[in-house]
């Protein structure tokens, strides 16, 4: 064979070839036991504070007492265990992306649920939630008329465009937690902050192997005890908090099903389908595992199965976590048996909250210096795929521009958008939904000469063929 002439298909065939002899996919590779627990841990702690947030801000929306809250976020925690355990492991060739990403409650649907519960109460939001995981399931096959627009011009724009969009994520972290907070951006935080990127950056400098992989959890770790030597820590949660608890089915009320919220919750439901298929899009771009049309679906049915449960034990959408793309691009370790260990670990902490209550004494400064590295090498995924793209004789130029500036304006301007109507905002908030919709028809529309960007239809999907 002539080398000079093999074809991208004949080396992806080579490779298949090679896979199959028994060479393993390092998503697929199984990781001693120690190892698995150490990187799942890892995942947890970056992303327990953004999983803990949307039990705890709707429960306090409805007026739960601070245990009703107590269960809601072990019960929180259970289900993120089993749909981040459905999304990496799956069931068979049906359930799961196969990839390794993390599920977790979504901030997209905080304040529709908040208004909801305002008028509908618990039992109105857990029926909406009901029919929104349902109805994710049936259009999850939709989503094969979607991958084929995703050439690397745009998927290099929106994995850019995901680093940078969760980027003030960090910095709130880093600035105490809640920008509406007297003393946000203390000297104090700041210094904590930086005292543990510098530990994550010193052990990423000198270690090696497994140990260099683990930066963040040893950063996270010597951040809060060095915060606890020197400012202290909040040790009431920890004695207050029982030791065991399990999730009840309907433990506070029974669904109640009504059109507005189910039709409200869907429509969040659509968004949120766009920002995981984005993540997946991602991981899988950087796993060297591309997600097709057959990996979305499956991904979207965990999505989508994961939300019908924890509709049934009164709890919230689940969806992507794109905090931890970050953690799997910087460590380089792949495997999705990591992540299925990380469900395990938040099952735990589920089941037995006395445990959880020490992940949440971690210093949100100390979290916001290791999500600030982490966050960045999102976007630095994004930056490698772009440099792939041919910039010469197209409009590739201005289809990213057009993603990055439309795609960060919810970001740099938060309130632009503000005076728009409620159902309309919902799409907007998001920079990472507005951005993805920019990206593609910014490409079908200024590349429709280029043969490289124009969308082809996906081999064997009778419903992606053009017409």
């Amino acid at each position: 064979m002539n080398t000079a002439k093999l074809t991208e298909t004949d080396l992806n065939s080579t490779l298949d070839i090679e896979e199959s002899r028994g060479s393993v996919h390092p998503v697929d590779e199984v990781l001693p036991l120690g190892k698995l627990i150490l990187y799942g841990l890892q995942h947890v702690l970056v992303m327990y504070a953004g999983s803990v947030a949307v039990p705890l801000i709707i429960g306090k929306a409805v007026g739960f007492t601070e245990q009703q809250i107590i269960f809601l976020i072990s019960a929180d925690l259970c289900i993120c265990g089993i749909g981040t355990i459905l999304q990496s492991v799956g069931i068979r060739n049906v359930v799961g992306s196969r990839l390794p990403i993390v599920q977790g409650c979504t901030f997209a649907a905080v304040v529709p649920m908040v208004l909801i519960g305002q008028q509908y109460g618990m039992g109105g939001i857990s029926g909406a939630v009901i029919v929104s995981g349902i109805f994710t399931i049936l259009c999850a096959p939709l989503l094969c008329r979607l991958v084929r627009f995703f050439p690397k011009v745009v998927m290099g724009s929106i994995i850019t465009l995901v680093g940078l969009s969760i980027m003030p994520v960090a910095g709130g972290w880093i600035g105490g937690g809640d920008a509406k907070m007297a003393d946000f951006g203390n000297l104090r935080a700041i210094t904590m902050g930086a005292f543990t990127l510098f530990v994550i950056i010193a052990i990423y400098i000198f270690a090696q192997g497994m140990w260099k992989n683990l930066a963040v959890l040893i950063g996270i770790v010597v951040g809060s005890v060095a915060y606890g030597i020197i400012y202290g820590l909040n040790t009431d949660l920890l004695y207050s908090t029982g030791w065991f608890s399990y999730p009840i089915p309907f433990r506070f009320v029974p669904p109640e099903f009504h059109l507005l919220p189910a039709v409200l919750l869907c429509m969040v439901m659509t968004v949120v389908t766009v920002e995981t298929m984005s993540c997946m899009m991602a991981v899988g771009e950087i796993c060297g595992r591309k997600a097709d049309r057959d990996t979305l679906k499956r991904g979207m049915f965990a999505d989508g199965s994961a939300t019908v449960i924890a509709g049934f034990f009164n709890l919230f959408p689940y969806a992507a976590f794109a905090q931890n793309v970050g953690l799997v691009s910087m460590t380089g370790v792949r495997s999705r048996f990591i992540v299925a260990a990380a469900g395990c670990i938040l099952i735990t902490l589920g089941l037995f909250p006395k445990l959880a209550s020490l992940v949440v004494m971690v210093p949100k400064p100390v979290l916001g210096g290791a999500g600030l590295v982490m966050f960045g090498m999102v976007a630095v995924a994004g930056i490698r795929t772009l440099a792939k793209v041919d910039y010469q004789n197209n409009n590739n130029p201005m289809v990213v521009a057009l993603t990055l500036g439309v795609g960060m304006l919810p970001v740099l301007v938060p309130q632009l958008f503000h005076q728009v109507p409620s159902t309309v905002g919902m799409f907007l908030h998001s920079g990472i939904t507005i951005g993805t919709a920019v990206a593609i028809i910014a490409n079908l529309l200024l590349n429709r000469d280029n043969k490289k960007n124009i969308p082809e239809p996906i081999p064997g999907c009778e419903e992606c063929k053009l017409e």
